[in-house]
């Protein structure tokens, strides 16, 4: 394995756990990353370094960002935004990742790519039926604030340094555990 395939992977895990923030934002990072020729995309992905791919994850991804922010459309946007993640977190894995066969790319893509961005979206928007339940949705912009905060460094440090965004990714993981591991019910 060459340290470019090692880094398309770190900056596919990086940006799936972005995905399980904001859905659209790494991917709009992504195409314009590609757009600007910063990174190359796998052949069969190198549609999303198009202007009109440009533009319409830059409309979603603003559109999502402003949906976030109103109490109550924010939870509903996480019944839709849960299997996207996945689907998307997927997809950002398979289209950065470089120089391995199909079937190892599509399983890492699937376990690694999908699976962290579904992990993250899950507990965010558990965080967000919590505190709907808890503030009757009043400190949900908040806890929109952080996702899209969090989601935006995540993003940016993948392209720029994804072997550290790997590790913050690993630190949200590790976070995202403790206060499971804290909040499930003793057997």
């Amino acid at each position: 394995m060459t340290a470019e395939t090692i880094i398309s992977i770190f900056l596919g895990v990086g940006l799936a756990a972005s995905v399980g923030f904001r859905v659209f934002l790494p991917l709009f990072a992504l195409s314009l990353a590609s757009y600007f020729g910063a990174w190359d995309l796998n052949s069969n992905w190198e549609w999303m370094s198009s202007l009109s791919a440009l533009i319409v994850f830059g409309v979603a991804t603003i559109m999502e960002i402003f949906a976030y922010f109103i109490p109550w459309v924010d939870n509903l946007l996480d019944s839709f935004a849960i299997p996207l993640a996945g689907i998307a977190g997927t997809a950002v894995m398979v289209s950065t990742v470089a120089d391995l066969e199909p079937l190892v790319t599509w399983t890492l893509a699937i376990i690694a790519g999908g699976g962290t961005a579904t992990a993250i979206k899950g507990a965010s928007a558990t965080s967000r039926l919590a505190s709907t339940a808890t503030t009757g949705g009043l400190a949900n912009p908040i806890v929109s604030f952080i996702e899209t905060g969090t989601a935006l460094v995540v993003t940016i440090l993948s392209l720029l340094a994804p072997i550290a965004a790997v590790i913050l990714v690993i630190v949200i993981l590790g976070f995202i555990f403790n206060i499971y591991r804290k909040l499930r019910p003793k057997i």
